[in-house]
């Protein structure tokens, strides 16, 4: 009788107990690193300070001090002094400020998606199959590789009002060519086409995300009939959509920052027409007395246009970019 009661009793209770010895504990939360941990955390600062010392001295110090800047009034000689708002304020009543605003946004608007079509067209024809394609992708990518100020004079060269090739090519053509950089109509215009040059570095780009297009998708849009527009329009613009907002993202900030062609060529005429924000924000910090303080409020007026734009670009492009193949 003890025996079976043991062996009844014993026999449940004894495979709970080796269960619950079998059964791993949770493993419990660490609020703090270990030693080893932090020994590994202080070697790997050490090895990116160099970066960690520019990152701050070079980016974030700069940008709290302009910041702190943009409330004062900043003189030429001798120490700044607190106003407040009244920076921020100057900027609603600076017709060249508005003015400045304008010039920039329209050349964004027309660079950005005049280099993206740019761009696309010249990717397409770096990746065709020709034996000598090398030759001309490094021609197709060398314009991208002069610096702007380069280009600039390039440009002043090309466009010369009695002198200029580009204008002695369009009067062979019979037409009446205009004083590019000397009027009011197309100074912009012509600093966009100058922008073009620059589109092969970019191009490259879109070369890379054409090359990872897979081909059976082009294979079965054949096999059903699609000609090579119907295949651009359904195949390769929809993949190559997320490359397409890296470009508008990275034209959108270079548009807001258009600054060379101005300095260098136009010097925001004629009739501050290529007055751009940029140009004149350099304007107030270096040229204008005493106007630190407001180029350093209009640079933090730059600042939050580029990240809302950005911030808009990235919501609206749910829409129309495409990840995943379907």
């Amino acid at each position: 009788m003890s025996t079976t009661s043991e062996t009844t009793i014993s026999g449940p209770a004894g495979s709970a107990a080796e269960a619950g010895r079998s059964t791993p504990r949770r493993a419990e939360r660490r609020f703090w690193p270990t030693r080893r941990e932090r020994r590994n955390i202080l070697v790997g600062l050490l090895f990116i300070s160099p970066w960690l010392f520019g990152f701050f001295a070079f980016l974030v110090y700069p940008i709290l001090y302009t910041i702190r800047i943009s409330f004062q009034r900043v003189p030429d000689f001798g120490p700044a002094t607190n106003i407040g708002w009244a920076n921020y304020q100057r900027l609603l009543d600076d017709a060249n400020f508005s003015n400045a605003i304008f010039n920039t946004f329209v050349y964004t608007a027309l660079a950005v998606p005049i280099g993206a079509v740019v761009a696309m067209v010249l990717a397409l024809a770096m990746n065709q199959p020709l034996g000598e394609i090398p030759i001309y992708r490094v021609i197709l990518y060398l314009p991208s590789v002069l610096p702007v100020f380069a280009l600039s004079f390039i440009a002043i060269t090309l466009l010369d009002p009695t002198q200029g090739i580009v204008n002695e090519f369009l009067r062979l053509l019979g037409f009446s060519p205009p004083n590019w950089f000397g009027s009011t109509t197309w100074a912009k215009p012509a600093i966009v086409a100058m922008a073009q040059f620059g589109a092969g570095q970019i191009a490259l780009v879109y070369l890379a995300g054409l090359k990872g297009i897979p081909q059976h998708l082009y294979e079965a849009a054949m096999l059903d009939g699609a000609g090579a527009w119907n295949r651009f329009r359904n195949v390769t613009l929809p993949l190559m959509t997320p490359v397409i907002l890296y470009d508008v993202i990275l034209g959108v900030s270079e548009g807001l920052q258009v600054f060379t062609q101005a300095f260098i060529i136009t010097g925001g005429g004629p009739a501050n027409s290529t007055n751009f924000y940029v140009f004149y924000l350099y304007n107030n910090a270096f040229r204008y007395s005493g106007s630190g303080g407001y180029a350093a409020a209009m640079s933090m007026v730059l600042f939050l246009v580029t990240f809302v734009i950005a911030a808009l670009v990235f919501r609206t492009s749910r829409r129309w970019v495409h990840y995943e193949m379907n």
